[in-house]
């Protein structure tokens, strides 16, 4: 099912995850160093996009609410 959602829509999966990653108590810092990276030169444009689309916010505000420091200057730095 993951690979079959993945294959549809990747931007969607990804800011999902990202989302997943973030929502409620604490966050799981693996998720979203992976996933922000990874993408950075390869679709992290249109997972901004989706992301804010689905969740009427944008990725770099959540991630301004959820980190914090060196960690959240350098995640804000590749997001952009």
């Amino acid at each position: 099912f993951i690979a079959v959602q993945c294959a549809l829509n990747r931007p969607a999966f990804f800011a999902e995850r990202l989302y997943y990653s973030m929502k409620g108590a604490g966050t799981d810092d693996s998720t979203l160093i992976r996933i922000v990276v990874t993408r950075s030169e390869i679709d992290l444009v249109q997972i901004k996009q989706m992301f804010t689309q689905m969740y009427q916010k944008t990725l770099a505000t959540m991630i301004a609410s959820d980190t914090s420091g060196d960690y959240q200057r350098l995640l804000l730095a590749i997001v952009g």
